[in-house]
Order: structure tokens, then C-alpha cells, then sequence
């Protein structure tokens, strides 16, 4: 294992990947206590995970120049699931980790304009441009969706739907594990699929 991950980051320049390196405890567990952080919004208010207890959150790492973000938006997809789970008390985070000069970082002003534009609907986007709340959870992907439970554990972890290269339509079909383990969770049950592969473009990390 340990010669593994020293050859791992010269693999993944070979083959021309740019997804981020990351410490094996970079990767919380499921059943685990999430990760606590504090990032700030861009409404302006500074969010800390801990005061967040008793609610349920999602988090959505987010970068609107990846062509799967932007499919999962255009369609609705994203927005809907949004509207539907914040009117139901969930707390919505879009990460944001893309560093500065990388696509998908936006100073807050111009970040909101293009929320506007994609009709999102989350609790706010909290800007991580150093990476170290993305690192901290293993983010790899835009998206790449979390759930965490009012005790604080993380509960889900992996890809938003079962459609990594869907059409628009295939999109709209998919099974949403999100979906589905939100419901589980909110109506008391066990989450049936708590882990799937994330898919879509690599997180822009600084480095």
C-alpha cells in the first residue's frame, strides 16, 4: 500500500488526470462524525458546520464551468432538488474549491450572478479556494454530494444520480441517490445506498 501511494501521484500525470492527491484520512467515514469547518458564504455570513446540528446538510461541491454541473442545472435537476429539500428544513451548501485563476472560481459577486443564471436554490455557496475543506472531505469531483444527519454523521457520500453520462432526458430518469437517501433519512429509516462513485469533473484544487 505505501508503494502504491507513492507511485499514485506519478500515474496520474502520466495518464494526464487532474484529480487531486489525497492523504488516506482525507476520506471520512460513513457512520463517522463530518469533518467540521468554517467557511464564509457569499452573502457575506461565515458558516461553522457545528452550529448546524439538529438539521439535516447536504453539501454539493460546485464548479459552474464543468459541463456535468451545467447539465445538472440546465435540466433542473439540481435546483429542484434544491427547492424541494430546503423548504423541508435541509441546509443546502454549494463548495466551492476551485482556486483562484482555475475555471469555476469566481469572486462572490460575479458567483452569485451566475447562480442567478442557474436558477440555483441552496442555502448558499461557501467559497473554499485554498482546497482545505475539499481535501478534508476527499472531494474529487463537481458534483460530489454529501449528506450529514442532525447528530452530525456523515450518512451518504458518492455521485448525485446512477447517470454519468446521461442525456438531458437520462438526467431527469436517473435514480437520484441523493433524493432517495434524503428521503430515507428524513422519514427515520436506515440509508439504503450510502456510498456510490462521484463522476464528473476533477475539483480545481490550488494544488
Amino acid at each position: 500500500m505505501k508503494k502504491l501511494s507513492l507511485l499514485l501521484p506519478a500515474l496520474l500525470v502520466l495518464g494526464g488526470l487532474h484529480t487531486p492527491v489525497l492523504e488516506p484520512n482525507d476520506d471520512p467515514l460513513i457512520g463517522a462524525p463530518a469533518p467540521v469547518f468554517n467557511l464564509p458564504g457569499i452573502d457575506g455570513k461565515t458558516y461553522a458546520l457545528s452550529d448546524l446540528q439538529g438539521k439535516f446538510v447536504v453539501l454539493e461541491w460546485l464548479n459552474f464551468g464543468c459541463p456535468y454541473v451545467q447539465r445538472h442545472y440546465r435540466t433542473g435537476n439540481m435546483p429542484s432538488l434544491q427547492k424541494e429539500f430546503t423548504s423541508k428544513g435541509v441546509v443546502w451548501l454549494s463548495v466551492v474549491s476551485s482556486a483562484p485563476g482555475k475555471q469555476g472560481y469566481y469572486e462572490p459577486a460575479a458567483m452569485n450572478e451566475h447562480n442567478q443564471a442557474m436558477d440555483g436554490a441552496q442555502t448558499t455557496i461557501l467559497l473554499d479556494p485554498e482546497g482545505d475543506v475539499g481535501k478534508m472531505y476527499g472531494a474529487k469531483t463537481t458534483p460530489h454530494m454529501y449528506i450529514i444527519n442532525p447528530k452530525g454523521i456523515l450518512i451518504y457520500k458518492g455521485g448525485i444520480d446512477d447517470q454519468p453520462r446521461a442525456s438531458d432526458k437520462a438526467t431527469k430518469d436517473a435514480h437520484n441517490y441523493v433524493r432517495a437517501a434524503l428521503d430515507e433519512a428524513i422519514s427515520g429509516k436506515d440509508v439504503t445506498i450510502e456510498t456510490s462513485r462521484p463522476y464528473g469533473c476533477s475539483v480545481k484544487y490550488k494544488r
